[in-house]
């Protein structure tokens, strides 16, 4: 059951950020620095890379945390690529591209992290879901 709404959770969350990437986004609220879209950048793909780890957490070995992460990354880079060829709004910016792998490997290490320390994964979404 936990694994069914772990993978409901990831696909959801992937096609949301995804939609949400793509399309544009008008009256965000400011977090009051120059800097707020790579929070949201970070923050949002710290998600991704929580919920998909998390998933695969008990099947995968070491390699496959690292395919995990490199599959993550790719995902992440070819999203902030495209996003401009899709909608003419929206542009590309080296900086959300670093902002979105940082989040995804924050995300994987949150998770990996919850994994070693046996923390209850609901509450850690809980905590993820606050976070976001």
């Amino acid at each position: 059951m936990v694994k069914k709404v772990l993978f409901l959770a990831a696909v959801v969350y992937t096609i949301a950020l995804v939609i949400v990437t793509l399309v544009d986004l008008n009256d965000v609220p400011s977090l009051g620095s120059s800097f707020d879209d790579k929070i949201y950048h970070v923050l949002a793909y710290v998600g991704l890379g929580f919920l998909w780890l998390t998933y695969f957490r008990p099947i995968i070995s070491k390699a496959g945390f690292l395919y995990v992460l490199a599959v993550l990354l790719v995902f992440g880079m070819f999203l902030e690529l495209i996003q401009h060829q899709i909608n003419s709004n929206r542009t590309f910016d080296i900086l959300d591209l670093f902002s979105n792998c940082l989040g995804i490997v924050l995300g994987t290490i949150v998770a990996k992290y919850c994994n070693i320390y046996k923390l209850n994964i609901f509450k850690a979404l809980f905590i993820l879901f606050i976070i976001n």
